[in-house]
């Protein structure tokens, strides 16, 4: 992903608190497989994401998304399920830098978790700092990442960046 490039997909909005039990029930946590966890990504919210979404979709959500655990099994689903990103008010910090560390790109954007309904059309401008919702015409601003954040982002995640870095 280029952390520059614009982002632009449909919106799936989820409240304050998304655990990472949510995100990816420990149920499946057998394995570290993208694929196999992008089956069950958000499965403990309600049975069927998988088959709603499509590649480039973005996830939504309120206060202290991906509370819970430290495992880096909630980004890897949500990545492995063709994610653009996740825009939340705040993130839990633990999952919020195993999402970075996975190459899974995360915005703190405060507001934007009851700005947005479900299918709405959303653009990320990384450079403007903004999201704009293109069903409603709202727009949310949000401070960038630092430049080496950027860097791992875009080189798909720590280890990535660390050969690269070589």
């Amino acid at each position: 992903m280029n952390a520059s490039a614009a982002i632009k997909g449909n919106a799936w909005v989820y409240g304050d608190h998304v655990d990472t039990d949510v995100i990816i029930p420990a149920t499946y946590l057998v394995t570290s497989d993208p694929a196999q966890l992008a089956l069950h990504c958000m499965e403990g919210a309600g049975p069927g994401f998988i088959d709603k979404i499509a590649p480039g979709d973005i996830i939504v959500a309120g206060e202290n998304f991906g509370c819970g655990s430290s495992r880096e099994h909630a980004p890897i689903a949500i990545k492995g399920a063709s994610i653009s990103c996740v825009l939340a008010d705040s993130f839990a910090r633990i999952f919020f830098r195993n999402a970075v560390n996975i190459g899974l790109p995360v915005f703190e954007v405060p507001g934007i978790g009851k700005g947005v309904s479900d299918g709405d059309s959303l653009e990320i401008l990384p450079d403007g700092r903004k999201v704009r919702n293109l069903t409603t015409g709202a727009e949310f601003d949000y401070e960038p990442y630092p430049d080496f954040l950027n860097e791992i982002i875009a080189a798909g995640g720590l280890i990535q960046w660390v050969r690269k870095k070589g």
